[in-house]
Formats: structure tokens, C-alpha cells, sequence
């Protein structure tokens, strides 16, 4: 049973996770976990995980119909890179919960500021304007979706943040459509992470229907500023390089305080 407090935080916390979602395709279970950890207060790093799971796949589909309304999803492609995704997501988050929670969440942080980088280097990049599934980038969406989907697993993340470099570095499309195609993966990832969370009881379901709830009003906010950004070259690059940042920073503290 959680407190009001607990359940105010939940609301709010959920309410940036849409948002995220909403803007850059991800920051889903890469700002959930550290917000119910350390924020609302869950104590079980892994009951976190599997919470923040089931609560970003579904603000995830909510967002990928906002986006999906603007015609900037790719879905041949998405559907094909999640489809192979699933598959590794399984695998890894069998390993992942064989894991430490607090070396887990580590591991997770380190990973971010690889991916932080890449973006900055690739600010500058246009992407190609239609983008479409061919025998070329097959090869590229299937491979890259089976591993990111293993570390999504791995991490217990919705893994829109490695989805969205994953599918501009496969088929060279443009961010806003990375973003926006991400969803249809992020949601496929973060329920297969889910389920198997469910089956070892690691999840608190008060706590994710919280999530959703404030996550539907920022995702609606979120989806509305990717528009307007993505117009201006670069930019949503790097509001998406800040924020995985910013978040892998305070991570890393809080785990070498607790260490």
C-alpha cells in the first residue's frame, strides 16, 4: 500500500515520463526507475524495473497514437525492428534480474552517456525524408533491433534511447521519425519486460496506474514540443543528448553515495 505522499510523487513522476516519451521517444524507464527509487521511495531497485515497465509501455502506445496522428511513424520498420527486438528483450531481462539492482542501475547509467555522445556527434545529421524497409536495411533493423532489444531486457527499460540511434544508425531516417517509430518498440519492449517482471511478482500495480495517469497529460505535451523542435536542425538532438545526461549524472552519484 503506498502513502498519498507516494501517491502525489507517482502522479507528477509519471507526468515527466510522458513527457519524455512524448518528446524524444524514450527517457521512459531511463527517468522512471530513478524517480520511483528515488523519489516516491520504492526500496526493491527491481520492483522499480518491472513497475516501470508495465507504466512506460503504455504511456509509449498512448504516445505512438499522438504520433502516429502527425504521420512521422515508419511503421514497416519499426513493426520489423520490434518484432526482433521482443525476442532479445525476453532473453535479457531473464539475465538482468539475476543481477544486483544497485550494480544494474550502474551499468544502465554508464550506457547512457555512450549513447548521449553519439547523438552530439550526429546532431547535424538531416535523414533521409521517406524511409523504407528494403533487403538492404533489413540485415541492419533486424540485427540492431535483436540487440537492443537484449540490453531494453537486460536493463528493464523501454529502451527509447537506445532505439532511437539504433534505428537512424539501420536506416538512416530522420529523428523525428526515429522518435516517433521508437514507440511502436518501446511499448512491444517494455510489456515482454513486464510480463516477466509480473511472473516474479516484481510489480507494483497502484503504483504504475499512477504512472499512467499523470503520463497521458505529458505525453499529449511532449508530443506537441518534438514537432516544434524537430523543425529547428540539431535541436532535438541535443534536448534528447541533455537529458539522457543529466539523468546518467545523478545516477551515478546517488549510487557511488550509496555504495
Amino acid at each position: 500500500m503506498i502513502s498519498t505522499m507516494q501517491g502525489v510523487l507517482g502522479l507528477a513522476s509519471g507526468a515527466l515520463v510522458g513527457f519524455s516519451l512524448g518528446l524524444i521517444g524514450g527517457g521512459g524507464s531511463i527517468l522512471a526507475v530513478p524517480l520511483m527509487v528515488y523519489v516516491v521511495g520504492v526500496s526493491d531497485p527491481h520492483v522499480a524495473i518491472g513497475t516501470s515497465a508495465i507504466a512506460v509501455a503504455v504511456n509509449a502506445a498512448i504516445n505512438l497514437s499522438n504520433h502516429a496522428l502527425g504521420g512521422t511513424v515508419r511503421w514497416w520498420c519499426a513493426l520489423t525492428f520490434a518484432a526482433a527486438g521482443i525476442i532479445g528483450a525476453f532473453i535479457g531481462s531473464i539475465f538482468g534480474k539475476m543481477l544486483d539492482g544497485q550494480k544494474l542501475l550502474a551499468l544502465f547509467a554508464l550506457l547512457m552517456l555512450v549513447i548521449a555522445v553519439l547523438m552530439l556527434k550526429t546532431r547535424s545529421r538531416v535523414g533521409l525524408p521517406d524511409v523504407r524497409i528494403s533487403w538492404d536495411n533489413m540485415p541492419a533493423i533486424v540485427g540492431l533491433g535483436l540487440a537492443t532489444g537484449t540490453l531494453s531486457g537486460f536493463f528493464g527499460i523501454g529502451g527509447g534511447f537506445l532505439i532511437v540511434p539504433a534505428l537512424m544508425l539501420a536506416t538512416g531516417m530522420s529523428i523525428i521519425n526515429a522518435v516517433s517509430s521508437s514507440l511502436v518498440a518501446v511499448t512491444a519492449f517494455g510489456l515482454t519486460t513486464a510480463a516477466s517482471y509480473a511472473w516474479s511478482g516484481l510489480i507494483s500495480w497502484e503504483l504504475a496506474g499512477l504512472f499512467i495517469a499523470g503520463g497521458l497529460v505529458g505525453g499529449l505535451i511532449g508530443t506537441r514540443s518534438a514537432r516544434l523542435l524537430s523543425a529547428r536542425g540539431g535541436t532535438l538532438n541535443i534536448v534528447f543528448a541533455a537529458v539522457i545526461i543529466a539523468v546518467a549524472l545523478y545516477m551515478l552519484v546517488r549510487n557511488l553515495s550509496l555504495s
